[in-house]
Order: C-alpha cells, then sequence, then structure tokens
C-alpha cells in the first residue's frame, strides 16, 4: 500500500510550492549556506505560516524546509551537532502540526485525504550551495553519497515523515546512489526529482529516459521526475520516458526563471500560469504528483487545485 493511495480517485495529488520566495516575501534574508533552513533555525512560525498558506490553497502534500538542512552543513552554520538533528526533526514537526491546525479551521474539508509530509532532501549539490544542482558537476563514491543522506534519513523517519523527497538531484550517479541507499529503508517510500538542462538530459548530461530506466522497478519508489527547471521543458522530457517505466511521474517547475548562484537572483520571464495550463498535459503523460517550486506560491497551488477540479475523477 502506498501512502499516496487515498488520492487514487483524483487526476493527480498537489505538491505545495517554493518556500523560500515565500519567507523572502516575509522579510527573511537567505542569503546563508543552509537558505531557508536558517529560518526554521531561527523563526519556526514563519516556516508554518507558509505551509499553512499552501494547506489554504489546496496542497495535499506539504513539504519540510529542510532542502539544505544537513547535519553537516548545519554545523558550518555554527549549531552542534545535536541541534543540527534537532532543527532537521523539528522541520518534520513544524509541518505536520500545521497540517493539524488546518484540519481545525473553516478551510478544511473533511471529506479529502489527510495531507501528508513530504521530508526534503537536497542533493549533495544542494548542501555545496554553490548552485551545483544545476550543473551536477561533482564526483563521490556510492559510499560517500549514502554518508551524506543516511543520517538525515533516519531523522526523517525518526520525526514521522509520509515521504522522503530527494530533490533537485543533477547527478545520475548520485540518484543511483539515493536508489540503493533507499533499499535500507525499504518500508519508507521516497520519491527522486532531477533538475534537467534541456528537453532530453538532465544536468549532468545523462538523458532523463536512462534515469527512469534505472529506477524503474524499485519497490518503495513512489514516483520520479523532474523539479526547479523551466515549465516549458516538462512535456518532452515526460514524452522521452513516458513508456520506459510503470513509475508515476513527479513534476514541480519553477517560475520559468533562471537562478545564479553568483549575485544569487533570478533572470527572465516568470510564467508561472503555465503550470495550471500544463498540468492537464502532463497528467495525461503519467504524472500523478504536481506542484510548484522556487518562486511559485501558494496562488499556483490555487490554480492546480481548480485545474484537478476541471477534470473528472479516474474511473
Amino acid at each position: 500500500m502506498s501512502v499516496l493511495d487515498p488520492w487514487k480517485d483524483f487526476p493527480f495529488v498537489i505538491l505545495d510550492g517554493g518556500l523560500a520566495s515565500e519567507l523572502e516575501k516575509k522579510g527573511f534574508s537567505l542569503d546563508k549556506n543552509v537558505w531557508s533552513a536558517s529560518v526554521l533555525a531561527e523563526s519556526p512560525s514563519a516556516v508554518s505560516d507558509v505551509h499553512g498558506a499552501y494547506l489554504k490553497a489546496g496542497a495535499d502534500i506539504i513539504t519540510t524546509a529542510s532542502y539544505q538542512a544537513t547535519i553537516p552543513g548545519l554545523v558550518k552554520y555554527g549549531l552542534s551537532e545535536e541541534k543540527a538533528a534537532d532543527v532537521i526533526f523539528d522541520s518534520v514537526r513544524l509541518a505536520r502540526e500545521s497540517i493539524m491546525i488546518f484540519m481545525d479551521s473553516e478551510d478544511y474539508d473533511p471529506s479529502m485525504p489527510l495531507p501528508l509530509v513530504a521530508a526534503s532532501a537536497g542533493s549533495y549539490g544542494a548542501y555545496l550551495a554553490d548552485g551545483s544542482e544545476y550543473r551536477g558537476d561533482y564526483r563521490l563514491t556510492e559510499k560517500e553519497y549514502h554518508d551524506f543522506h543516511r543520517r538525515r534519513v533516519e531523522i526523517f523517519i525518526e520525526a514521522g515523515a509520509d515521504i522522503i523527497a530527494f530533490e533537485t538531484v543533477p547527478s545520475y550517479e548520485e540518484a543511483c546512489a539515493i536508489a540503493s541507499l533507499m533499499e535500507e529503508f525499504g518500508d519508507r517510500e521516497y520519491w527522486i526529482s532531477f533538475t534537467v538542462k534541456d528537453s532530453e538530459h538532465i544536468s549532468c548530461g545523462r538523458t532523463f529516459a536512462d534515469c527512469m530506466r534505472m529506477l524503474n522497478g524499485r519497490s518503495n519508489l513512489a514516483a520520479a521526475g523532474i523539479n526547479c527547471s523551466a515549465p516549458s521543458l516538462f512535456t518532452p522530457l515526460l514524452e522521452s520516458a513516458a513508456d520506459i517505466t510503470d513509475k508515476p511521474f513527479i513534476v514541480y517547475p519553477n517560475s520559468g526563471e533562471m537562478y545564479s548562484p553568483v549575485d544569487q537572483k533570478w533572470y527572465g520571464e516568470s510564467r508561472p500560469e503555465q503550470i495550471g495550463i500544463l498540468a492537464h498535459e502532463w497528467y495525461g503523460l503519467g504524472a500523478r504528483i504536481i506542484g510548484g517550486c522556487c518562486r511559485t506560491g501558494p496562488d499556483d497551488t490555487a490554480m492546480l487545485y481548480a485545474a484537478r477540479k476541471s477534470m473528472k475523477l479516474r474511473s
């Protein structure tokens, strides 16, 4: 049984959107090596408020503020190893508490399934905090990847996360290592989502089709797909792998802008409205979890909710 089964009669499950951009709108500066995890450590109530806004907009899955919250990263930030572990644990607790608060509000529809907590685990490139998650130009051994990801996975499981989200993975080798690591946690579902460089290849240069072929058949892999990339690239990428895998796709694009790690700014045209428009197309190609990533917000979640409502329930 999958944690996604309660939504089996819905066209797709709605994932929330960007967390950092919403925190920046509240006035928080995220120019630190741990990004939004700094707010998690210093102003957790602000994180809870963002979670609540996404739930009110129609999100079924809330992603924790732990994307760049790793033990080594938080230690570099100035925390002890014990406090770093507490911060990662608290990211799940905050998301769960936000769901419980939402369920007690007048905005909650009791006929809907209970929202899920997805524990965000950024790639090794995210930990480097230099834009590597959009290039994939780093190399570790399988053991080094395992050692990097394992402790955080253990904390997420201890905290009670429903599913683990390995996000913005630019490297085929890292994805292979994550999949083999998660065989150690066979009763815990996860997804892997890649960043891409064009309409055929992930950031490191391997084809998206190769990645989906490698991941097909992984027993506790709930979905695999693409995140934090331009919406216009998603359709051809899904088409390239639709006949290769029996795994559902997960898609959560950014606003269409490009991020520059040099000055930590976004450039280009923002086209977040594409998410709501393209959701029908992505669903037709096998996407069963759809949401937003950087520079998207609750308004985009509401568009996805409206798009799903316009579709017929799956028979």
